[in-house]
């Protein structure tokens, strides 16, 4: 028999940095998820993406356990490392901060496809130049067409 999902709870954690501290402990805590448990579990999975900042989202249960899911990292942190920049620009209309190219686009849209609701590379690029273009991030050239 399946068991009855009590909730979900959706936070953005460090890789492998999972601790008992805010926000991570007073979130589960409140649920009465076991803490420990979760950042064991959660660290042991994000070893590999050490210091990135990973969205989780925790379902859990009434009988108190918890099942989790690790999604590919938020777009705009992908796009601040692609440009190396610390933060996007205040006035994005105005004042641009870096460029990016349409391959940095590509590749950041292929590693977040999985996530986002589009099906196709070109969607999912546009939707990631759109992100860009908000931040202030200017990509340069035309998009590239398949045709």
């Amino acid at each position: 028999m399946a068991k009855e999902v009590a909730g979900l709870i959706k936070l953005q954690i460090k890789g492998g940095a999972a601790n008992p501290s805010p926000p991570v402990g007073p979130a589960l805590g409140s649920k009465g998820i076991n803490i420990m448990e979760f950042c064991k579990q959660f660290n042991a999975k994000t070893q590999d993406k050490a210091g990135k900042i990973l969205p989780v989202i925790i379902t859990y249960y009434t009988d108190k356990s918890f099942d989790f899911i690790v999604k590919t990292p938020p777009v705009a942190i992908q796009l601040l490392e692609a440009a190396k920049v610390k933060g996007g620009s205040a006035e994005p209309n105005r004042k641009k901060v870096a460029e990016i190219t349409w391959e940095q686009v590509r590749a950041i849209a292929q590693d977040k496809l999985v996530d986002l609701n589009c099906f196709t590379v070109d969607a999912a690029m546009k939707m990631v130049a759109g992100t860009a273009r908000s931040m202030g991030i200017t990509v340069k050239g035309d998009f590239p067409s398949n045709n």
